[in-house]
């Protein structure tokens, strides 16, 4: 490898634990997290009936403070770049234009833009709840390893991502906030709970859903979730429901699938998305829509097309979903594109700082650049596709191969990224049927910040940061997905 990581973040408690303190607070954090709904459907063994808990990391993983809080500071300049990006269509349609022509995922995507872009966008105003998701890098230039020396590891973040669809764990983020405060308690170190920052994400983005039902100045109508056929994430998801309904009980929430909306979901007279044939959706939150299996026909597009010529504000619009694309995040990193979105130099600053090297795979000579900088070491990026839900991505020696492999153009589809090298902590992961007493085990994380924006092409109407999450894996798996298995939940335990 070309960069051995030995940086580390101290536990924020002595560890090992006695292993009869161990196993008695394990049988107790488990208890808690599914009487809490920090909980999924098995995937393993699926029962409609039956959650399990969600795996979680047993003591919350330290994080730098200062890079927390510049990260809260950051997300409302996200908020507004995204959002100005997602309506400048020449840069959308210009930038994808190679992936389009191989990726038949995002053509469909473009099709449907291209369809509202020609009719006439109904609605104007777009509800954007973004999460961008970070990772402290080790390797930080000479500013940055002097602000953080006394955390004994030379790091600050960089951005992984940015999430615009299906932007999860709006309730799982702070369950386990509430859950790490318990087992502190029950630890003994009960001083240590005040280390948690708060984490209002799950009424941050609910109250945002609201703001934009308010907008619509309906009081008949209802928010449509859209599901999949099958969720795992139950809780999660349901956990923004509940929420809504105990808060605004004279809201209304639904939830369809792609395939029952082909099947009921109309249009009425001024453009109206009725569910049934009867009442009002004014605002669309996706939960589904942002892979290929969510489309299993043409009805399930049908039902996306109908949804975007609807006078509903959507969560995303189809713009925005076009917006958080890997291909619009690498041209994002590029020296002089950002000027385009941005004018202040001080905010172009504070949004490059961010950016880890990104690079298109066009067949052109910047594409070429970089397909040679991967060949020569591999160990130092990753291949990413266009596709969110994670498990899509090829990291280290499996990228020679991979390229080899692709025909034609298809290698526009992809981006190649400068693979980041997180601090290590150390901690216990807790799964369902995992091992007994579970093993200490290195880990790194990846910090997850929200984001609300509503507004028009031309006018920003409600900006927020609005809560976090935090997802930790063992130290040696590339992908930290927790619905698919990998990654575990946490919470950032701020150090000074």
């Amino acid at each position: 490898m070309s960069h051995v990581n030995t940086s580390t973040l101290e536990s924020c408690v002595p560890l090992p634990l006695d292993d009869v303190l161990l196993n008695d607070v394990i049988e107790k954090a488990k208890d808690w997290a599914v009487m809490h709904g920090a909980a999924m459907r098995s995937k393993q063994n699926f029962n409609p009936d039956a959650v399990q808990f969600a795996p979680f990391v047993l003591t919350p993983s330290s994080f730098p403070r200062v890079e927390f809080l510049k990260a809260v500071r950051l997300q409302p300049l996200l908020n507004e770049l995204i959002h100005t990006v997602a309506h400048d269509s020449k840069f959308l349609l210009d930038t994808l234009k190679s992936t389009e022509q191989v990726d038949e995922f995002t053509r469909e995507l473009i099709g449907i833009y291209r369809k509202v872009l020609a009719e006439g966008i109904t609605q104007p105003l777009s509800l954007g709840l973004l999460r961008s998701d970070l990772m402290l890098e080790t390797r930080c230039d000479n500013e940055c390893r002097e602000r953080l020396r006394p955390f004994n590891a030379y790091c600050c973040w960089k951005q992984v991502e940015i999430n615009t669809i299906a932007s999860g764990f709006g309730h799982l983020g702070p369950s386990s906030k509430y859950l790490h405060s318990y087992i502190l308690n029950e630890l003994g170190y009960q001083d240590k709970v005040a280390n948690l920052p708060e984490n209002m994400a799950l009424s941050g983005l609910c109250d945002a859903m609201v703001e934009a039902w308010k907008l619509q100045n309906c009081p008949t109508s209802h928010i449509l979730f859209v599901v999949e056929n099958v969720t795992y994430n139950i809780c999660d998801q349901r956990l923004h429901e509940f929420y809504i309904r105990e808060k605004y009980p004279h809201v209304g929430v639904v939830r369809r699938t792609l395939t029952q909306l082909h099947q009921e979901a109309t249009l009425g007279p001024s453009g109206q998305l009725l569910t049934d044939g009867l009442r009002e959706a004014s605002v669309v939150y996706f939960r589904a829509g942002y892979e290929p299996g969510h489309y299993p026909s043409g009805n399930e597009w049908a039902a996306r097309l109908l949804i975007e010529r609807s006078r509903a504000i959507k969560c995303p619009s189809i713009q925005y979903h076009l917006a958080g694309t890997k291909k619009i995040q690498q041209a994002l990193a590029k020296p002089d594109v950002l000027r385009r979105f941005v004018k202040e130099k001080e905010k172009i600053e504070a949004i490059r700082d961010i950016f880890t090297g990104l690079y298109s795979l066009d067949f052109d000579e910047e594409g070429d650049a970089a397909v040679r900088l991967a060949l020569e070491n591999p160990e130092r990026y990753v291949l990413k596709p266009q596709r969110e839900g994670g498990g899509n991505n090829v990291y280290g020696t499996d990228i020679p191969a991979t390229l080899a492999a692709m025909e034609g153009e298809e290698r526009s589809a992809w981006i190649l990224m400068e693979r980041i090298f997180p601090p290590l902590s150390t901690g216990y992961i807790i799964r369902p049927n995992g091992p007994n007493p579970p093993p200490l085990v290195q880990l790194v994380s990846e910090l997850g910040i929200f984001g609300a924006i509503i507004g028009t092409k031309d006018k920003v109407l409600y900006n927020k940061q609005v809560g976090h999450m935090l997802r930790t894996k063992l130290s040696t798996v590339n992908e930290g997905g927790v619905a698919a298995g990998l990654g575990a939940l946490d919470s950032p335990y701020l150090i000074d």
